[in-house]
């Protein structure tokens, strides 16, 4: 059974079906409405769309962790700037496969690889294939996340039983230079073609909280909702403080209210999303995250670390989840 949550069909009201054409207009005028007409317009859609009481549960490891060529201002696993982290070579199937048990027993029905890269090699494209079938048996979804890839290596990777490919936009086009420059924006969009044309479902969202302005913000979600195919996954990011990197001489956590609105934004733009809470859950409290979860958010991932950050505990989440409701079964 999968575990990735399908949107509900039945009559759909022209303000929620989807659309490609969105405005930066449009959706600065969303973001400005008054706060509670806001929730309630994104929490209407998404209950449309979802069952507002399921949240889906994902794990993500990291399989190749630093040395990446990128120059990515915010990411700890760049080579370009000393974060103390130690480079690995990528990981063993047999502890990539031991991982992916331990998530799907604590509940998630979704496994992310995640290997530190510019683009993958053949031969370590090779192993990554074969660890993606041997999660599939375990009856997950797959997703990895690899860096750019070509027509080729979307179909191999096709062919192997991939469910997802992992490739955040980060920001809007207009920040994106300031932060990135090894690695175009078209560039991440091809990739992005790539997987689609091979029959791969598509993950893409970005990051929050780096000195970007909200406008920046909203161009990333119209930037994502205006591609010819809405992602089925849209993680939301806060970024998550690395000292050693660039942007943490402009990053600026963003105020709670703040992250709802974006939320709520993205459940109403991209209607039949799964919209994950991502990186930095950390850092939002459980208020917080309730009300994310109201503004349309409806996927965590769980663990104690995503990637080289930390994240909240497994228990913690359950009970969070518990005293709202919240169901993480998919039937």
């Amino acid at each position: 059974m999968s575990g990735h949550q399908e949107p509900l069909r039945g009559k759909v009201s022209q303000e929620q079906q989807v659309r490609r054409d969105w405005t930066r207009t449009e959706a600065e005028a969303l973001h400005g409405l008054p706060f509670a007409d806001l929730v309630f317009r994104a929490h209407s859609i998404h209950r449309s769309n979802f069952d507002p009481n399921i949240v889906e549960l994902a794990s993500l490891l990291s399989i190749k962790t630093g040395g990446c060529p990128e120059d990515c201002g915010y990411c700890s696993q760049s080579a370009h700037y000393d974060t103390g982290l130690k480079a690995t070579r990528l990981m063993d199937q047999a502890d990539v496969i031991a991982a992916a048990n331990r998530a799907k027993d604590a509940g998630a029905t979704r496994f992310c690889m995640a290997a530190a890269w510019r683009s993958p090699k053949d031969p370590d494209l090779n192993r990554v294939c074969d660890m993606v079938s041997a999660v599939k048996e375990l009856g997950m979804e797959t997703c990895v996340t690899l860096g750019m890839l070509t027509p080729e290596q979307a179909e191999r990777l096709c062919a192997a039983g991939l469910d997802f490919y992992n490739h955040n936009v980060d920001t809007s086009p207009e920040f994106y230079v300031k932060i990135i420059t090894t690695r175009t924006l078209q560039d991440r969009i091809d990739t992005l073609a790539h997987v689609r044309r091979h029959g791969i479902k598509v993950c893409s969202g970005g990051i929050i909280g780096m000195g970007e302005r909200v406008e920046d913000r909203l161009g990333m979600l119209v930037l994502l909702a205006n591609l010819p195919v809405h992602p089925e996954s849209v993680p939301i990011n806060l970024w998550n403080e690395v000292n050693g990197v660039p942007v943490v001489e402009t990053a600026e956590r963003p105020d709670p209210i703040e992250v709802v609105r974006l939320i709520a934004v993205a459940r109403i733009l991209m209607p039949r999303a799964v919209v994950r809470l991502s990186a930095g859950r950390q850092y939002m409290s459980d208020e917080l995250q309730a009300l994310c979860f109201l503004a349309g958010a409806n996927s965590i991932f769980i663990g104690d670390v995503l990637l080289t950050t930390k994240n909240p505990q497994r228990e913690h989440d359950a009970n969070l989840l518990s005293r709202l409701g919240i169901s993480t079964r998919v039937s």
